[in-house]
C-alpha cells in the first residue's frame, strides 16, 4: 500500500455540498481490480474513480488519460459526473491536453471528449441505444412511483452505458411529488429516470426548463442527486423526437437537498453536450 494522490469534487454545482461528489484517485497505476473495487465500497460514494496512463491504442486515438469508473457495487463503462469530476482533478493537477481546450478520456465505454472553459465542463454524450419499453415495463415502474397513466406522456429505454428508463412527465410538481417505492423499483431491476421539459424550456439560458430525477435503486442507490448519464440519454431522445429545444438547463436535486444544474446543448454537427460547473471539495492523500 502507498500514499495516492485523492480529491473529492462536487459535480454539477460551484457551491460545494450542493451537487455529487465523485472520489478521485490520481494516480491509480498498480492497482488491482480487487484495490479499486474495495476503496470503492469504502468511499461509499456512487462513483469512485482511478486515473491512469492511457492505453497504447488510446493514445494513438488521442486519448490523455484512462479513467475507470467505480461504484460500491462494481465496474461501470461511463458515467457523467464521474467523467467530468475526475477531469477537473487532472487539470488541477498541472496536466495539460494534447489539444487545447480538449480533453480526450479513455474510458471503458470508448473515448469521450471534454470541453473546458473555466471552471465549467462539458462531455459529449457517448451514442445512445434507445427503444421501446416492453408493454409490461412501463405500468409496473408507474405503479412503483406512483404515478397515474395519465401523467406519462412518452416511454423509452436509454442505453448510454447504464441503461435507463427514461419517463416524459406531465408537469414538474408531478416529478417533484413523486414519493417511489424504492423496494419494489429494486425488485424490478429498472433504474428509472424522469424529466419535465417546460414549454418555454430554452428561452433562457440561465433559467432551468426542466426537471429531473434518478432513481437507481437496483444499483443501491434509491435517487442520484445528479446524473450526467441520465442526462445526456435523456437529451438525446427528446432533442431527437423533437420535445425537447437543442439548449436547456436541468436542475436535479431539490428533493435531496441539492441544487444540480446540467446545462444541455447540441451542436450544428448534432452532437448533444453535457456540462456543469466543479469545485474541490477535499484534497490530500489516501493510503490503498
Amino acid at each position: 500500500m502507498q500514499q495516492r494522490l485523492f480529491r473529492q469534487i462536487d459535480v454539477f454545482s460551484h457551491h460545494p455540498g450542493f451537487g455529487n461528489p465523485v472520489a478521485v484517485v490520481l494516480d491509480a497505476q498498480g492497482l488491482s481490480d480487487a484495490d479499486m473495487r474495495r476503496f470503492a465500497a469504502w468511499t461509499n460514494l456512487s462513483e469512485t474513480t482511478f486515473l491512469m496512463p492511457p492505453t497504447a491504442a488510446g493514445h494513438a486515438a488521442g486519448a490523455d488519460y484512462r479513467l475507470r469508473i467505480f461504484s460500491p457495487r462494481g465496474e461501470l463503462p461511463f458515467a457523467g459526473h464521474p467523467t467530468l469530476g475526475t477531469c477537473r482533478a487532472w487539470l488541477q493537477q498541472g496536466h495539460t491536453p494534447r489539444v487545447p481546450g480538449l480533453v480526450v478520456q479513455e474510458s471503458a465505454q470508448g473515448l469521450v471528449q471534454i470541453e473546458h472553459q473555466g471552471d465549467t465542463l462539458a462531455f459529449a454524450a457517448p451514442p445512445l441505444q434507445r427503444s421501446k419499453p416492453s408493454p409490461a415495463l412501463v405500468p409496473l415502474v408507474a405503479s412503483a412511483l406512483r404515478l397515474r397513466p395519465h401523467q406519462i406522456q412518452a416511454a423509452q429505454l436509454l442505453d448510454n452505458g447504464p441503461v435507463w428508463l427514461g419517463l416524459l412527465l406531465d408537469s414538474a410538481e408531478t416529478v417533484l411529488g413523486l414519493t417511489p417505492d424504492h423496494a419494489r423499483l429494486k425488485d424490478l431491476g429498472q433504474d428509472v429516470g424522469v424529466i419535465h421539459i417546460a414549454p418555454d424550456a430554452g428561452a433562457d439560458p440561465e433559467r432551468p426548463g426542466a426537471v429531473v430525477r434518478a432513481f437507481a435503486a437496483p444499483m443501491g442507490n434509491p435517487e442520484d442527486p445528479v446524473t450526467g448519464s441520465l442526462n445526456a440519454s435523456l437529451a438525446q431522445w427528446l432533442i431527437g423526437e423533437g420535445l425537447a429545444p437543442t439548449r436547456y438547463l436541468v436542475a436535479q436535486g431539490e428533493c435531496l437537498g441539492r441544487a444540480g444544474r446540467v446545462y444541455i446543448h447540441q451542436d450544428a454537427q448534432g452532437q448533444v453536450w453535457v456540462g456543469g460547473h466543479t469545485v474541490t471539495c477535499i484534497e490530500g492523500t489516501a493510503l490503498l
